[in-house]
């Protein structure tokens, strides 16, 4: 990407491909986010997931994030066990009383790692499949066929000849 008044080209940060939860995606995702209240006794949140990928998440809250080193999250995708990470704020924007927050991983396992990043890939070669307009454009090795809600999901994965 140019950057016409630099003219500098700019570097993609993310590591991880990125899985867009509230695109395109069947199931709802539960979110257990916990905070810690005065006590010490964990408190869930509510929490909206917008888009995850291997190295961490993107958040919809309806409360301020806890103003925390650490938090505990388990994430719940149809058709997959819980999830549970840990992970740190890493940036958060307020519009309204709603706010973004980034969520970066500290600790998740390297199976689940995996796992994210290949869903995130699969869907990620799917809206390319998508965009050159190939004929099919599901496939059966797909990983996040499970939670996928695009159109084209509804049309048969091999046509008969």
């Amino acid at each position: 990407m140019t950057n016409k008044k630099t003219s500098k080209v700019l570097k993609e940060r993310r590591r991880h491909v990125r899985l867009p939860i509230l695109h395109g995606i069947l199931e709802p995702v539960e979110i257990e986010f916990y905070t810690t209240d005065e006590h010490g006794k964990n408190v869930p949140q509510p929490a909206i997931l917008v888009d995850l990928s291997a190295g961490g998440m993107r958040l919809i809250t309806f409360m301020p994030p806890p103003h925390t080193k650490e938090l505990n999250i388990v994430l719940k995708l149809g058709g997959i066990k819980g999830i549970p990470v840990t992970g740190k704020i890493s940036w958060v924007k307020e519009k309204g009383g709603v706010f973004m927050n980034g969520i970066s991983f500290s600790d998740i396992s390297h199976d689940d790692r995996k796992m994210i990043n290949e869903m995130a890939e699969d869907y990620s070669d799917c809206d390319t499949r998508i965009a050159l307009k190939l004929p099919e454009v599901c496939v059966e090795t797909c990983r996040g066929h499970g939670l996928c809600n695009k159109p084209q999901k509804d049309e048969p994965l091999f046509k008969k000849k």
